[in-house]
């Protein structure tokens, strides 16, 4: 179609109806997960991190001050979460910042254990194994009393569900 002076308007009604629709849909293809930069929190510390963590699955996670690590039964991230297996073992930690916020990056270097979750919607194989190493890369962040939260997304980004870590109580605190 010709533009002229009399249907140029038209035109682009239309074309901006076409970029909106185009826009919409790829909205909708993008999970919460899939484009998540960051927490924003930058005020956390290699010693307030360093401690004892726990998850609601069972995971439990040692980090120590001179930067190693031990875990058990941690579950993997995005999409390896699937396979349903938990590793345990030892490696390291480091706390990096950038303008989006604080991550937490854990290196298993020695796996020690396998465990297998019963729910896993994507086994391995038969004859394959977990991974003898892995890296995951949690997010740092503070809940509503300012207490150090650690987390990261696992399974179909377009759930968003995350996988929180959370300080063990002290064997020492007041009930």
């Amino acid at each position: 179609m010709k533009t002229t002076r009399g249907n140029a308007p038209r035109a682009l009604t239309r074309y901006g109806v076409v970029v909106a629709l185009l826009a919409t849909l790829t909205a909708c293809l993008a999970g919460p997960a899939q484009y998540y930069e960051g927490t924003d929190v930058h005020d956390a510390t290699a010693a307030e991190v360093a401690g004892a963590w726990e998850s609601e699955e069972g995971t439990a996670m040692t980090l120590r001050p001179d930067g190693t690590a031990t875990v058990t039964r941690l579950d993997g991230e995005d999409f390896d979460f699937d396979e349903g297996w938990r590793l345990s073992g030892k490696g390291t930690w480091s706390l990096t910042d950038d303008r989006n916020g604080q991550d937490l990056r854990l290196e298993l270097t020695a796996r020690t254990g396998v465990d297998q979750r019963a729910d896993a919607t994507m086994p391995l194989p038969a004859g394959t194994d977990a991974p003898t190493t892995y890296t995951w890369r949690f997010y740092v962040d503070r809940n509503d009393r300012r207490e150090l939260v650690l987390f990261f997304f696992f399974g179909d980004p377009d759930g968003g569900s995350t996988y929180v870590m959370t300080r063990k109580p002290s064997a020492t605190a007041a009930p």
